[in-house]
C-alpha cells in the first residue's frame, strides 16, 4: 500500500517521523540528513515550539519524534507530558548534554548532541530498528 503525502510516495513499513526544534535551520538540516541517510524513516512534517509540536503530534500521529528539549516556549518534557502514555518513540535532540540523565526517565530511544553528526544518527536509527520500533 502507498500513499502520497507531501509530494512523496510513502511506502508501508515507514516509520512516521516528526521534527520539533525552534531552530529552523537545525529542522532543516535535520531533515535532509534523515532522507539521505535513513531510507527506513519518512518525515512526515516539522514543528517551531512546544505548542505546534503538540498540535503536529496530534496531526501526523508519528511513529518517531525528534524532539529538541530547549525551545523558546518551553521544555520538550512539558510537550511529552501532555502524552502520557505516548504511543510514539522519542529520540531527543540538544545542544546542552546536562539534560541527558531527564531524558532518559522518559524512555528515550536515544538522545542526540547538536550539532548531529550523521553517523551517530545512522547508528541511533540502525538500533531503534533492530529493536522493532
Amino acid at each position: 500500500m502507498e500513499l502520497i503525502t507531501k509530494n512523496k510516495i510513502i511506502t508501508k513499513g515507514l516509520l512516521r517521523t516528526l521534527i520539533i526544534d525552534d531552530e529552523d535551520h537545525q529542522r532543516q538540516s535535520l531533515e535532509k540528513m534523515v532522507q539521505m541517510y535513513c531510507p527506513s524513516l519518512t518525515v512526515v512534517g516539522q514543528a517551531g515550539g512546544v505548542k505546534t509540536g503538540l498540535e503536529a503530534i496530534q496531526k501526523y500521529k508519528p511513529d518517531l519524534v525528534f524532539l529538541d528539549i530547549r525551545m523558546a516556549d518551553g521544555l520538550g518534557f512539558d510537550l511529552l507530558e501532555q502524552f502520557k502514555p505516548h504511543d510514539f518513540k522519542v529520540i531527543f535532540i540538544s545542544a546542552y548534554e546536562q539534560y541527558a540523565k531527564k531524558a532518559s526517565q522518559y524512555s528515550s530511544l536515544s538522545y542526540l548532541l547538536k550539532p548531529i553528526d550523521p553517523d551517530e544518527l545512522i547508528q541511533v536509527v540502525e538500533r531503534a530498528r533492530a529493536r522493532g520500533i
